[in-house]
């Protein structure tokens, strides 16, 4: 029993460090070959490379707060949340999916909060869509984020939980 939890912690924080590595990574490679530059096209414009420092949050929400208030909700409120949510996944016992998924949205948060504490924004630089419908600009740890917050959805709707639940 204790091989098995261990081992599934190891991987676990494998996945973490992988996340947020690919993460910084990527965001190193943006501020370094991508800043400064007019934005690159692939796949016939289907995805984009242009960088763009994100004050805000999602969506650049917050954008035009004042500084002070920005550190304490991206920051602060962030920092306290992504605790919560690392023990909550040591306390609790989660299946194999919503372990993985609240591991990518801590990756993803983490690897974004020391780009806010670092720096004061996050490095954003992907943007996909076709013609004129495009998403916004974002990042690996978006992805991370939202790809976590997706299997914690699915495993909260799986039918066999609903049906324990019922049960």
């Amino acid at each position: 029993m204790f091989t098995n939890t261990f081992r599934r912690g190891v991987l676990l924080c494998c996945l973490l460090a992988a996340t947020a590595g690919c993460d910084r990574v990527t965001k190193h490679y943006a501020m370094t070959a991508l800043a400064g530059e007019g934005s690159q096209s692939y796949l016939g414009d289907t995805v984009r490379l242009d960088y763009h420092e994100n004050p805000g949050g999602f969506l650049s929400a917050g954008a035009d707060w004042a500084p002070r208030t920005r550190a304490v909700v991206f920051e602060l409120a962030n920092g306290a949340f992504l605790l919560t949510a690392l023990v909550l996944a040591y306390r609790y016992k989660w299946s194999r999916l919503a372990a993985v998924g609240l591991i990518l949205f801590i990756a993803g948060g983490l690897s974004n909060l020391i780009d806010r504490v670092a720096i004061g924004t996050v490095i954003d630089f992907l943007n996909v869509g076709i013609g004129h419908w495009r998403t916004g600009i974002f990042n690996v740890a978006d992805v991370a984020i939202m790809a976590g917050a997706a299997l914690l959805a699915i495993d909260h709707w799986r039918p066999e939980r609903l049906s324990r639940r019922a049960a």
